[in-house]
């Protein structure tokens, strides 16, 4: 038997399942309750429980013990009836704070010559709360910082994702490319950034990614599917070439299982036999989509120069600058 919780104030609404827990629940219908952890430790999720019960099956956590009677924990909490809780739900990027941890690298994986992916865990009592497109900064030992964009979607938050991309003489890239190990200790700040998908907009969603700047973007498509966005979704991903498309798959993947997306992959360098698109990746869009674009909102990550020139060729066309949306990734070299 499922149960129904309102949130007083904005009056969202929306279902628990018979044992489920009412963050489990937000989190997988795309509600922003805050957290913290999801195991009742740091109390980041309490809430004022203004009608209903709950039951908490592993025990009533210690947060509770010195707080109103008529707090609750949603990360915990269970629903034994229908619920009216009051609490401050997390709508923009602006209302997560960053914070400051640690994280262990659990799996590193490379999928092509110059591109890794890092699987970094937090403690086993903390989880990250953050929304699709933003990003981490890790922090290093002499003070200086490395960004990379968050590649999971939020709501599979029990590991981070990262895309890294080797830099010619980048000390941090060449370290993780040659020396980084599974069990490896870093700290990092996040989440950071405001590149964060319009959830209000009926537009079309149109996204263009540049090499690693494909990770921010599997974010927003991979969430967007999660909350059930039906617009219609393009995704053009360019790079030089076909090798240089490190993680194939899972576009193809959803172009088969969405029939709202469309994939389309852009080689700038190809080699002989290649079929499909070729030159520059806006110019693929243009092509494309042309007197169509001013009705999309647009989301652009990857190199400067491919950025730049997307951006003055879209608003050229009529594209307002209040529908697009990027991240210019800078890459360092030390």
């Amino acid at each position: 038997m499922s149960h129904k919780v309102t949130i007083a104030g904005s009056g969202h609404q929306f279902e628990v399942d018979e044992g489920e827990t009412v963050l489990d629940a937000a989190i997988r219908q795309d509600v922003g309750l805050p957290y913290g952890c999801r195991n009742g430790f740091c109390g980041a999720c309490m809430a004022t429980l203004l009608e209903g019960e709950v039951d908490y099956p592993e025990g009533e956590p210690d947060k509770l013990i010195d707080a109103p009677e008529d707090a609750c924990l949603p990360c915990q909490a269970v629903p034994l009836s229908d619920l009216v809780i009051e609490v401050e739900e997390v709508e923009t990027p602006e209302e997560i704070k960053p914070r400051t941890m640690p994280v262990k690298v659990v799996k590193i994986d490379h999928l092509a010559d110059d591109v890794v992916r890092l699987w970094l865990k937090l403690p086993e009592e903390q989880r990250l709360q953050f929304m699709a497109g933003q990003y981490l900064d890790f922090l290093l030992e002499d003070g200086r910082r490395r960004a990379f964009s968050i590649a999971n979607p939020p709501h599979e938050d029990e590991l981070i994702e990262l895309h890294i991309r080797h830099v010619d003489g980048g000390v941090f890239t060449d370290w993780a490319f040659t020396q980084m190990r599974d069990g490896t200790i870093l700290r990092i700040e996040a989440p950071l950034g405001t590149f964060t998908l319009d959830e209000e907009s009926q537009r079309p969603l149109l996204f263009i990614a540049g090499g690693t700047g494909f990770a921010p973007i599997k974010s927003q498509i991979e969430h967007a599917f999660h909350a059930g966005i039906r617009r219609p979704m393009r995704l053009y991903w360019g790079v030089r070439g076909e090798k240089d498309l490190y993680l194939p798959d899972p576009p193809r993947q959803w172009e088969k299982e969405h029939d709202n997306f469309r994939f389309v992959p852009v080689l700038s360098e190809p080699e002989p036999g290649w079929e499909g698109r070729k030159g520059w990746v806006h110019e693929a869009v243009l092509e494309d989509l042309c007197a169509a674009l001013p009705d999309y909102d647009v989301y652009m990550a990857g190199p400067p120069p491919m950025v730049s020139a997307a951006r003055e060729a879209l608003i050229e066309r009529g594209v307002p600058e209040a529908q697009l949306h990027y991240d210019s990734f800078e890459y360092a070299a030390d």
